[in-house]
């Protein structure tokens, strides 16, 4: 019992991996995930800098660092199933919240508890920090996405994972790092080899033309 269980934890998230249940040819954890979106984050929240927005760095990184640490609770829920509809997604998020809560209050002293509630419970939320981590996220989730159909993964679920996070990716279309990504990473990724390049990039220009529109 304690901070020790809590530093234990942190280990089973390497073995947690996400979209369980599908054949894949490179697996991801929970941890490698987390890692990867907090760097993705300081690159996109770098370019909003640079474009003379205030980034608030402390709370950008916990967020980062901590939004997918209740998935130890639950384990990973692929998007297609966890946003099937919003009732679903709000029974899913109780979930996490209230064993989270549960693991705070058993294992962390009182004089940290509060501090932890917020950041294993405020993550995506409206601030600039919030949607950069949402973006970034959902960038991470392409990259999977993608690196599962360039090497000719035959599961659908793959290519609706890709639909799913580059639409997600460009609502968020106002944020300088947002436009960044389409007009000079995105590009770059549909000319890699290996990939159905005609059915991937019809698909992309679809949905960012779609979002043009609105």
């Amino acid at each position: 019992m304690g901070i020790h269980n809590y530093f234990k934890s942190l280990s089973d998230l390497e073995e947690l991996y996400r979209c369980p249940g599908k054949f894949k040819y490179q697996s991801h954890s929970v941890a490698s995930h987390s890692f990867k979106v907090t760097k993705i984050a300081q690159f996109l929240g770098t370019v909003e800098e640079q474009m003379g927005r205030t980034v608030d760095w402390k709370a950008l990184y916990e967020k980062a660092l901590n939004h997918d640490y209740p998935e130890l609770f639950t384990g990973d829920i692929k998007t297609p199933v966890k946003y099937a509809s919003n009732e679903l997604k709000e029974l899913f998020n109780q979930v996490e919240k209230q064993m989270t809560e549960k693991f705070i209050l058993k294992e962390f002293p009182k004089e940290y508890q509060d501090v932890y509630f917020r950041r294993f419970t405020e993550a995506k939320d409206d601030t600039l920090e919030g949607k950069i981590l949402a973006v970034a996220d959902k960038i991470d989730l392409l990259y999977e996405s993608f690196g599962e159909i360039q090497k000719g993964n035959p599961e659908p679920l793959f290519l609706e994972m890709y639909q799913e996070a580059l639409d997600t990716i460009c609502q968020y279309d106002d944020l300088h790092c947002v436009q960044y990504f389409l007009k000079n990473i995105l590009p770059e990724m549909l000319e890699e080899e290996g990939i159905p390049a005609m059915k991937l990039s019809e698909i992309t220009e679809m949905i960012i033309n779609r979002h043009e529109k609105v």
